[in-house]
């Protein structure tokens, strides 16, 4: 497998804490440093940070837009692709990506994350969404500690061929 067939989705809030977003900028930064391609929904908050990391380190970013405008893509996102989808561009995101990464989010990041499990494609989670179903947990997200351990654990499924 050629490391530009290595495609990682980060999926996260557009509104965070800054916390947050320094953890989405390392996850960038680490997907970049493995020659992975980042894609994303192209727009602020987790998306924004995660491409200003990527980027930072010379990685390739791909912003899967809501809207018709390429100008509404954040500054980091090298293609952006316009849908005039709205939130259904995010199954577009999910689908896109041989393994997610869950950042923080919203019911947007929860529905992509639901695209993402039903479709088989492996879920990262970083301070996000836990699942649980008839009170008995559901592991469908993985969780990391770390940006390192996310990207690391979404490089192995990609490499196990999850």
């Amino acid at each position: 497998m050629k490391d530009n067939d290595i495609f990682i989705a980060v999926i996260g809030g557009s509104d965070c804490p800054p916390s947050i977003l320094k953890i989405a900028e390392e996850v960038g930064r680490e997907i970049a440093r493995r020659g992975a391609v980042l894609v994303c929904g192209g727009l602020g908050g987790v998306m924004e940070a995660a491409c200003r990391g990527a980027s930072a380190e010379g990685g390739l970013t791909v912003g899967i837009l809501p809207g018709e405008n390429r100008q509404a893509a954040n500054p980091y996102v090298r293609i952006p692709i316009v849908t005039g989808l709205g939130h259904a561009r995010n199954v577009a995101v999910v689908k896109s990506a041989r393994a997610v990464i869950a950042i923080d989010g919203s019911y947007g990041t929860l529905s992509e994350i639901g695209h993402a499990l039903q479709s088989g494609i492996p879920v990262i989670g970083l301070d996000t969404w836990s699942l649980s179903i008839e009170d008995q947990a559901d592991g469908g997200i993985i969780p990391a500690g770390s940006p390192k351990e996310a990207v690391d654990l979404a490089m192995a499924l990609i490499k196990d061929g999850a």
